[in-house]
């Protein structure tokens, strides 16, 4: 099978349309749909299904690019690892953390990583999905909770507590909350009820306060923290957000200190393969340092 082939091949399959992948292979969309025409006339089996909307993996397609894709994640990880033989840390470095913590905390800390290391290429994926370590989807995350995939390293780097915030604005028009009875006369934003929290009991706001069981009504439910806080900020109402956020943004209040909600815990994780990357130990040193500054 021609390796050029193979290659245009997954990158359809990622992209899931001729015209993205060839705009990710740089190449035209009549260059792409040949390549794959030849491949499949090779094979003599069809490997996508044609529509509208875009194209679907047909079975064998299916087969061919679980086959692909495991080729190419494993010759991603021996790249670099030949990369890790050079005396100087250079290369990619994908990062992957949580949409949140991505956008307040780790981009603003980004440039003073990328001035002591110029030769390293950062690539930053903000996503609330866990991304594959082991197929190489990124070379190194920051997560909310401890991996359960197998052969993965992982460093305890902070617990991170919940606390209530409002913004001035809503403050001075709804006035300051002086007990946890007052929250039930104030606008409380929480997680959606359908979505998969990064630990439990992240909507503590309804009941807090309350011993009969009952809860409040949540005036808006958001499926991220960073909507959460995008709308406690915009003054729409109080919300429970991770103490790190208020400390980066610094233009919310805190309510009720007193009240603590739950608290995460966060893990710097990479693959065993990766062991001694240099990449990954800058970072992570580069990390454990900025978190230790924070606290």
């Amino acid at each position: 099978m021609h390796w050029d082939k193979l290659r245009v091949f997954h990158a359809v399959a990622e992209a899931g349309s001729f015209t993205h992948a060839g705009e990710n292979l740089n190449l035209s969309q009549s260059a792409v749909s040949r390549q794959i025409s030849a491949l499949e006339e090779s094979l003599q089996v069809s490997l996508f299904h044609r529509h509208a909307r875009g194209l679907i993996l047909t079975e064998q397609g299916e087969m061919l690019y679980k086959t692909a894709h495991d080729v190419f994640a494993k010759l991603a990880m021996v790249e670099s690892q030949l990369m890790e033989s050079r005396e100087k840390p250079q290369g990619t470095l994908k990062i992957t953390t949580t949409v949140a913590f991505g956008s307040t905390w780790l981009t603003p800390k980004l440039r003073e990583f990328l001035e002591l290391y110029p030769d390293i290429e950062v690539s930053v994926v903000l996503t609330d999905n866990e991304l594959d370590l082991s197929m190489r989807e990124a070379d190194v995350a920051i997560r909310m909770s401890a991996p359960k995939q197998p052969d993965l390293i992982q460093r305890h780097l902070w617990s991170m507590p919940y606390h209530i915030y409002g913004a001035p604005e809503y403050l001075k028009k709804y006035g300051m909350p002086k007990t946890a009875k007052d929250l039930d006369n104030h606008r409380i934003i929480v997680y959606g009820d359908d979505v998969k929290q990064p630990v439990q009991g992240l909507n503590w706001l309804l009941s807090a306060g309350r011993t009969d069981g009952t809860r409040r009504t949540a005036a808006l439910r958001v499926n991220n923290v960073y909507g959460i806080y995008r709308a406690v900020q915009s003054g729409i109402g109080l919300g429970a957000l991770p103490e790190y956020m208020s400390r980066e943004v610094g233009n919310l209040v805190e309510i009720l200190p007193e009240l603590r909600g739950p608290v995460i815990d966060t893990y710097f994780v990479y693959p065993e393969e990766l062991r001694n990357s240099k990449r990954i130990t800058l970072f992570r040193d580069f990390i454990v340092r900025k978190m230790a500054q924070a606290i």
